[in-house]
């Protein structure tokens, strides 16, 4: 089967123009036989996975793209006076077809992808930006467009409609569509090129991922772990076929608790550099090529939009606005947090040279380190805490939040078809028992899914066609348990199930007429408000005492368990703060300067420059960066996370000021002007809605106790 639809992918690109016709034609004929073109009619029209092959995806797409090409030239080529019923409307209803075999093919290539399927990638990828570029460079749609724009105030239009309007313009001349010929031909080729290096970008740091395994086949390999952590390696080592008993790969979730508490300091070595060396490692999957390239080629976009830089681009339209201002920001929080890291270090440090250790601390020794000094200094220890976070419990305590906040109600659902047996699905219904969205939860680390975790959807919601309600789902890479044990969470397990559920309630809450406003469609450093908010809930004594319960024994975390979690809550924020910001300074350095020279060394003189300790690396380091690199969702963006965190910060505050982090009246506020709203409303006065005020940064400094920090 894989081997067929490469072939077919790659003979497509060989065919002449009669023979692309007579495919296309074919195309079309078979559009009854292929479940992707066909109208989904089971239960909450869920994509029937069970019936979809590798092969309906290149003919679906051709279907797609002809249909799509279609429905934009009626708009843009009607004879009748632009209006918003005829353009705009028409414009946000098109793509449908589009939209709905891309989010299943995309949902795939992330979370269950094989060779056939990234050849399909590498394929639809450069396509899919050349499509978008045909239509946003189309004179006459322009046109159209334009004239609604200016004569906007004497439309009567709601402010939704005005939203939509000034958001299309905007994003048409963003696009290039006040270019010349030459010059909207020249931005095509740079869009193609740089989805093409984004696709491969990704798919070399996921061959790096597969490629590498730590074997632990003896008691020695496996000293200081866990029992948790024992088990998950050989989970690991049966899942990918190892011929070893236990391994250990580059999920996040295995290889930061066994370098965590892998007694063995050359093991802990071995995993640590390959862990950092995803994406550099020479041959076929270095991307150090790509990211120069990329550079170079957002550089040039950038310019012929009439900016400076790539970060002067992409910021216009966020709440920073400005390089400058973001780099206020990271300056601000990089000095205490730099200075709590070095005071980190030093206690790390003197930890070991009290045991006998005669070392110097490496980046392969500070979590190891970290762990003993906070069993000693909060009597903490990761394996005392985990047996209390099941990964059940901790799904149940963030429907219960998402329950006593908004009133609604999950119930798990049987029989559908899903894309990989892992996937669980839940109705969410109001109050009232109406029908909400199906939120998706697919959790567990596998070889053919890439690293990290992400909120993606099946289906937006609209209410322009119809009443649409959404699909939503989580992914996340949590090592999976044995056949009939319960999977255990660490804390940042924990974390990470609630940030992307915050980033769920964020699509399934959606409550906006137009499907361009919907959900997750905010400026890029508004998005994380509602996922980093969520988590704050996770941490509430309340809460724990009633979902966090021993797995085996059923008792609830003991108070003085929860005690010692909270008062050890800013112990290493020094570290994960910094590790962090270096990132995303690199990515503001990279983006807000002109592009040129070679990456690597400007990796290096940037954390040379802010003096980044010896000890700490970049969270994500250049060659590995998928948020920046492969694609540019986060590109000259990556400083969000912080900004967010300034306003989750804050916002949280709101709760807290009235003695009841559940208060109804905020509660409510929070869903009007956050999760439901999408972007129907510019960012800060989303924000001003939900607070009355903009946040400052005093807030986030004293959650991570970097607010007495020289």
């Amino acid at each position: 089967m894989a081997r067929k639809t490469g072939t077919a992918v790659e003979s497509a690109k060989s065919k002449t123009a009669p023979e692309k016709a007579v495919a296309k034609v074919a195309a079309h004929q078979g559009e009854a036989d292929n479940p992707l073109l066909a109208q989904w009619i089971g239960p909450y029209e869920i994509p029937p996975f069970g019936e979809i092959s590798i092969e309906h995806f290149p003919p679906a797409f051709e279907v797609a793209l002809a249909r799509h090409n279609e429905e934009i030239a009626r708009i843009a080529q009607s004879k009748a006076k632009p209006t918003f019923a005829n353009t705009i409307d028409a414009l946000e209803l098109s793509g449908d077809l589009l939209h709905k075999v891309g989010a299943v093919f995309w949902g795939r290539a992330g979370a269950l992808t094989d060779d056939a399927l990234q050849a399909i990638e590498r394929e639809m990828a450069p396509r899919l930006a050349a499509h978008r570029n045909t239509i946003t460079s189309n004179s006459a749609l322009f046109q159209r467009i334009a004239d609604l724009y200016e004569r906007r105030d004497s439309l009567k239009l709601t402010a939704e409609q005005a939203r939509v309007l000034e958001r299309t313009y905007k994003g048409y001349v963003r696009s290039g569509a006040k270019l010349e010929a030459a010059e909207k031909a020249r931005m095509g080729e740079i869009k193609q090129r740089l989805a093409a290096l984004g696709t491969a970008f990704g798919q070399n740091v996921l061959a790096d991922e597969k490629g590498f395994e730590l074997p632990l086949p003896t008691e020695a390999d496996r000293a200081g772990l866990p029992d948790f952590l024992v088990a998950a390696a050989a989970e690991a080592a049966k899942e990918r076929g190892s011929k070893a008993s236990h391994v250990v790969t580059l999920s996040r979730s295995l290889i930061e608790p066994f370098l965590t508490s892998s007694d063995r300091r050359d093991l802990r070595e071995t995993a640590w550099r390959a862990w950092i060396r995803r994406g550099e490692n020479g041959g076929q999957t270095d991307n150090w090529g790509n990211v120069a390239e990329t550079l170079v080629l957002r550089d040039e976009m950038a310019r012929m939009l009439g900016y400076q830089t790539y970060a002067a681009f992409k910021l216009d339209h966020t709440m920073a606005k400005t390089p400058e201002n973001v780099r206020e920001l990271l300056d601000t929080v990089w000095k205490p947090a730099r200075a709590k890291a070095l005071v980190e270090r030093d206690m790390l440090q003197a930890h070991a040279a009290k045991e006998g250790a005669n070392i110097q601390i490496e980046p392969w020794d500070w979590r190891y380190y970290a762990e003993k000094v906070r069993r000693a200094e909060f009597a903490i220890d990761e394996a005392e805490i985990k047996p209390y976070l099941a990964l059940d419990n901790i799904l149940g305590a963030a429907f219960a939040v998402a329950e006593r906040l908004f009133g609604l109600r999950f119930t798990e659902v049987h029989g559908l078809p899903l894309l990989h047996p892992d996937v669980r699905a839940f109705e969410v219904a109001d109050a009232k028992g109406r029908h909400i969205g199906l939120f998706l939860g697919d959790y567990f680390a596998r070889p053919s899914k890439r690293s990290g975790a992400w909120m993606s959807g099946y289906r937006g919601q609209q209410k322009l066609r119809a009443d649409i309600r959404p699909i939503i789902t989580n992914t996340c890479n949590f090592a999976k348990a044995p056949d009939g044990e319960p999977s255990l969470l660490s804390l940042d397990d924990a974390r990470t199930l609630f940030h992307e559920f915050g980033h769920g309630l964020h699509g399934l809450l959606s409550d906006v007429k137009y499907p361009s406003l919907a959900g997750t469609s905010v400026a890029r450093d508004f998005v994380e408000l509602p996922s980093q908010l969520y988590e704050h809930w996770l941490g509430h004594p309340d809460l724990l005492a009633e979902f966090a319960r021993h797995h085996e024994a059923g008792e609830p975390m003991p108070r003085a368990l929860i005690d010692r979690i909270k008062a050890a809550a800013t112990f290493n924020q020094g570290f994960a703060t910094t590790e962090f910001l270096a990132s995303a300074i690199v990515d503001i350095d990279f983006h807000a300067a002109p592009a040129g020279g070679d990456p690597k060394v400007r990796e290096e003189e940037t954390l040379r420059r802010i003096g980044l300790p010896r000890e700490i690396v970049m969270r994500h380091r250049t060659p590995h960066f998928a948020h920046i690199f492969a694609g540019d969702g986060y590109s000259a963006g990556y400083y969000s996370y912080l900004w967010s965190a300034v306003l989750d910060a804050d916002a949280f505050a709101a709760f807290e000021e009235t003695g009841d982090v559940f208060n109804a009246k905020v509660a409510e506020k929070l869903r009007r002007f956050v999760y439901a709203a999408g972007g129907a409303r510019e960012e800060e006065a989303a924000y001003k809605g939900f607070r009355g005020r903009l946040p400052t940064v005093d807030g986030l400094l004293k959650v991570r106790g970097l607010d007495k920090m020289a």
